[in-house]
């Protein structure tokens, strides 16, 4: 198993993994190439028992070669805050209350502070569903959107702020849709997005809104093979589903589970090492380009 699969694996178990990303450039801690994945332990979990836990699940040779260090508790939302630039993904202008002077007079701003939710705007997956969004929307403007893992919201209130129509936002974790509905109050699109908390589509409001023509579902590989079917079902006949949260070697897996539920591969974008794939109905590609 190499890094950045081994990585992508322990982020799936981890009690309460928060982050896994490869590093690209060089610091005193660390070398590019290397693979860090983040997460909080309990009080009683330390580095031994950490050890012990990435034995049990990728292999003693793995566990071996780990570094581990233990990080002080500290204001993490206020340190992630820290030198966070604003960040353009095509129309899109991504920024904090910080930066709210810089905005141009043509840019789709979207006020997205660090929150206890993913998606700041600056993880190229978020990046990369903003790009894809971008496309899609200089062929046509989608008029059902579904967003299954918001996070902080920031691709639902995008959604809401261009089209100006019902966006509905779901996420399996209860603090991410606090975070969201508090972002979509901030950024002023309260009336057009309800964010849920639900597991993928499993909600009756997310699924008496279907069918929907665009769906974005930027999670992982392991979530995103699960609910091919459901997303499929969901989707409607001419729509289109945006997945990200993949690394090179989930594209393959994620696209043979989309092909069983009848779609195919219209785009990629690769950014920052994460992979945006643009899935669109095998029998209806013809009539939406």
């Amino acid at each position: 198993m190499g890094l950045a699969r081994a990585a992508e694996a322990l982020m799936d178990i981890a009690p309460m993994a928060i982050g896994c990303y490869e590093i690209q450039t060089a610091t005193p801690s660390w070398r590019p190439g290397q693979w860090v994945l983040e997460f909080c332990l309990e009080d009683d979990f330390g580095l031994e028992l950490a050890r012990v836990f990435i034995a049990e699940n990728l292999g003693a040779a793995r566990a071996a070669t780990a570094e581990l260090t233990e990080v002080p508790a500290a204001d993490w939302i206020a340190r992630s805050l820290e030198g966070l630039a604003p960040v353009r993904a095509g129309r899109f202008w991504l920024h904090g209350q910080h930066d709210r002077a810089q905005r141009r007079p043509h840019d789709v701003a979207l006020e997205i502070e660090a929150a206890l939710a993913f998606g700041t705007g600056h993880h190229g997956t978020t990046r990369g569903c903003l790009l894809m969004f971008d496309g899609v929307l200089k062929r046509r403007r989608p008029r059902h959107v579904l967003d299954v893992g918001t996070g902080t919201g920031v691709l639902a209130i995008a959604a809401a702020k261009v089209l100006r129509r019902r966006v509905i936002a779901g996420d399996i974790d209860p603090v991410a849709t606090r975070v969201a509905q508090a972002n979509v109050a901030l950024n002023g699109v309260r009336p057009f997005v309800r964010a849920l908390a639900a597991a993928g589509v499993d909600h009756p409001a997310l699924r008496g809104g279907a069918p929907y023509d665009l769906i974005f579902a930027n999670i992982l590989a392991a979530p995103l093979r699960g609910m091919a079917a459901d997303l499929a079902l969901a989707c409607a006949r001419h729509g289109e589903i945006i997945v990200s949260g993949l690394l090179a070697g989930d594209v393959a897996g994620v696209l043979s589970a989309f092909r069983w539920q009848g779609f195919h591969l219209a785009r990629r974008l690769d950014v920052e090492g994460w992979a945006t794939l643009l899935l669109r109905r095998i029998d209806s590609s013809a009539k939406i380009r």
